[in-house]
């Protein structure tokens, strides 16, 4: 692990940091200057010679690194890479709950949970972290992109093992509602046991043969009427948290979650292209708290159908 990083956090994200070698394998001599193995390690990523230009390469004191220092062994290295330019995603962060050690947020459609790939500042974490002013929030469970409702974070790094642990043995009870198509020849509820496996490369998951992985309990719970078609308002009760797990279970029961990107097949949607949500809402979320033992329990202020205007700048 690398000591403190000498550099504020940047837009809400940490630092970067790389760490100097003894000596490489490949050559006799290390690297004659900072300069140059800096170049030679971080050129792919990061224009080298305008970063050691603006100072935005630090040593662990703070002090900037100059090219022509000499080489040291074990010495980390900071800087703040350059972000790409993002499509602001419109919809209000809710904050449902906050206390010393908690925030619980309801998120809307299309903002990630964590900075990743092409979504860094567009996400909850970056996003929350400097409108909060807590440095160390951090989310305690996933809730996919294109899912709006309930997240769970905690406040500082102290109190995350905790939590997680709580999160990671299944002792949250989740609730989900989402909107399709009715089948009326459908016997509900439900339960739903399945092998739900993801392949790197692929955004779809897959059932298998293997033992089950993966268990939901799905419920009619209203009917709505929208002049064209009737759609049921379902209750989804996920026993386990596999990647897609509501969204596979519906969709192998002939009734795919309305306005899903992904199933039953790839849509190709414009990354800035807001206009249609998926109409899957993580609404209730109940646990005893691990630290108090007091009983926790949150409810999403969003309702079905997540309307397009949610989708918009608000």
């Amino acid at each position: 692990m690398p000591p403190p990083s000498p550099l504020p956090q940047r837009h809400g994200l940490d630092a970067a940091w790389v760490s100097t070698p003894d000596r490489d394998r490949a050559r006799p001599h290390p690297w004659p200057t900072m300069g140059a193995w800096l170049l030679e390690r971080l050129a792919e990523f990061v224009d080298v010679a305008a970063f050691l230009a603006g100072e935005r390469f630090a040593y662990q004191s703070g002090e900037p690194v100059v090219g022509s220092d000499p080489y040291q062994p074990h010495t980390f290295v900071w800087f703040h890479r350059d972000l790409a330019d993002e499509a602001f995603v419109p919809g209000i962060i809710h904050v449902v709950h906050r206390d010393a050690r908690l925030v619980v947020i309801d998120k809307p459609a299309f903002l990630s949970t964590i900075p990743r790939g092409r979504h860094v500042l567009q996400s909850v974490v970056v996003r929350l972290r400097a409108e909060l002013g807590l440095p160390e929030l951090s989310p305690l469970h996933r809730l996919d992109r294109v899912t709006s409702g309930l997240l769970v974070l905690a406040t500082e790094r102290r109190w995350r093992g905790a939590y997680q642990t709580m999160f990671q043995r299944g002792e949250v009870g989740k609730t989900y509602r989402a909107l399709a198509p009715l089948r009326p020849e459908l016997d509900l509820p439900v339960t739903v046991r399945n092998h739900l496996a993801t392949r790197r490369g692929h955004w779809q998951a897959e059932v298998t043969d293997d033992p089950a992985n993966a268990e939901s309990l799905i419920e009619l719970e209203t009917v709505l009427q929208d002049g064209v078609q009737d759609i049921g308002v379902y209750r989804l009760t996920p026993r386990t948290g596999r990647t897609h797990q509501l969204r596979m279970h519906m969709l192998g029961l002939g009734i795919p979650i309305i306005d899903d990107p992904v199933y039953p097949v790839v849509q190709d949607v414009a990354i800035d292209d807001f206009t249609r949500p998926l109409q899957l809402l993580a609404s209730e979320v109940t646990f005893t708290d691990p630290i108090d033992g007091e009983l926790r329990r949150f409810e999403s202020v969003r309702t079905l159908p997540l309307p397009a205007e949610a989708a918009r700048a608000e």
